[in-house]
């Protein structure tokens, strides 16, 4: 069952741990949302072969030149399948790999011109929204700021679950 199934949305929250809830449901319904509005932009600007997830990837490796152990170390990458997603961007020419020098074990990966092109499109459609978000006046930046230092501080903790417990 997934999170958003666990509490009603109709209903307000009664105390904390149902606004934590009904908070984890809009970060996974959030995730989801993004990841349909990469997939349109590419179907509207007529690129079909990369999926948003691909997409995402390659904005977040950005100019970088990273191994598949940084991918999620940095937090450009959040799936469990990044070999396959990699492995599929250097077939279709979006990224270069190569063997490191001094671990041979490790495949260094940066974005070919094709990769930095697809990356331009995500940063132009997160430009627009940023003026949009800005300009209709759903955001201000001290608003967004406030937001921004929400997540951080529940990421911080979640990141200590994972460390200290377990």
């Amino acid at each position: 069952m997934s999170i958003q199934n666990a509490i009603s949305p109709r209903s307000a929250p009664q105390d904390f741990h149902d606004g934590y809830l009904d908070a984890l449901a809009l970060v996974e319904r959030l995730h989801r949302l993004l990841l349909d509005v990469i997939k349109d932009e590419f179907e509207r600007v007529g690129v079909l072969e990369i999926n948003a997830v691909q997409a995402l990837l390659l904005f977040n490796i950005g100019d970088n030149e990273v191994t598949a152990g940084e991918l999620k170390t940095r937090g450009y990458y959040q799936g469990s399948n990044v070999s396959y997603n990699l492995k599929k961007l250097v077939e279709m020419g979006y990224m270069h790999h190569e063997r490191c020098e001094i671990d041979r074990r490790s495949v260094r990966v940066r974005l070919t011109q094709k990769g930095r092109d697809i990356r331009q499109v995500v940063s132009d459609l997160f430009a627009r929204h940023a003026e949009g978000l800005e300009g209709r006046g759903v955001l201000d930046f001290s608003g967004l700021d406030e937001i921004t230092t929400s997540l951080r501080k529940v990421e911080r903790f979640w990141s200590d679950q994972i460390r200290y417990i377990y």
